[in-house]
């Protein structure tokens, strides 16, 4: 009898070790395998900074100017017609992992982007249109070539006036605002975590009254903040 007891403790306790030991793997499987926010936001941070820029936002605008000169009691116009094409795009090579925080509590993550930038409008030569009225002054001077140059410089500076206007660079922020939701969200609706995205931009007045600030930084939570 007391050999069967002592057998059956025997088994007994290596059964509580096996157990534990189930335990144990079970723990590290799980955490293991179960999604984490801040590391598929790492990852989706390192493919957004390789992209380098992104470009999400394009508009076409039209500029109109006229250029005057008077010499000698002699005067000469010329009219400029200039079609030109802007993309907005954010320099992703600027994203830190500083810039991208996920709370816990809210189950949001929040994404802070650089400005909103311009490329130098790309002129439609095929469809510029010139018009001159001519005259004594622009067959006899240079006025004709002056008037162009100074026609060509203002027409490029009324476009990029035109494209930095507010209402523009709202619609250009619209528009990577939500392709940058997309690129993080999709990642984690993927992993089968339910989580909200806020995008905003470093220029951008911020007008709720969410407490952004607070949370921690996916770089701080893995302990390499950038």
């Amino acid at each position: 009898m007391r050999c069967l007891l002592q057998f059956l403790g025997a088994i007994g306790v290596t059964l509580a070790v096996i157990a534990a030991g189930l335990w144990g793997l079970n723990r590290y499987v799980q955490h293991r395998l179960d999604p984490d926010p801040q590391t598929i936001a790492t990852a989706s941070l390192k493919g957004l900074q390789a992209q380098n820029k992104l470009s999400a936002f394009t508009a076409q605008y039209v500029a109109v100017v006229t250029s005057k000169q008077t010499r000698l009691g002699l005067s000469t116009q010329k009219t400029l017609i200039m079609p030109g094409l802007v993309r907005y795009e954010v320099d992703l090579g600027k994203l830190r992992q500083r810039d991208v925080r996920w709370d816990r509590a809210s189950g949001t993550l929040s994404v802070t982007l650089p400005p909103i930038e311009t490329d130098p409008p790309q002129v439609d030569l095929a469809r510029v249109r010139e018009y001159g009225d001519g005259g004594l002054l622009a067959t006899f001077t240079n006025a004709p070539e002056e008037l162009d140059a100074a026609n060509r410089a203002a027409a490029q500076n009324e476009l990029t006036q035109q494209a930095r206007a507010p209402a523009m660079i709202t619609l250009a922020r619209d528009a990577t605002r939500r392709a940058i939701e997309r690129s993080f969200a999709m990642p984690l609706a993927a992993a089968g975590i339910d989580a909200k995205v806020h995008v905003s931009f470093a220029d951008e007045a911020h007008t709720d009254d969410r407490p952004w600030d607070v949370s921690r930084s996916v770089g701080e939570v893995l302990g390499n903040g950038g």
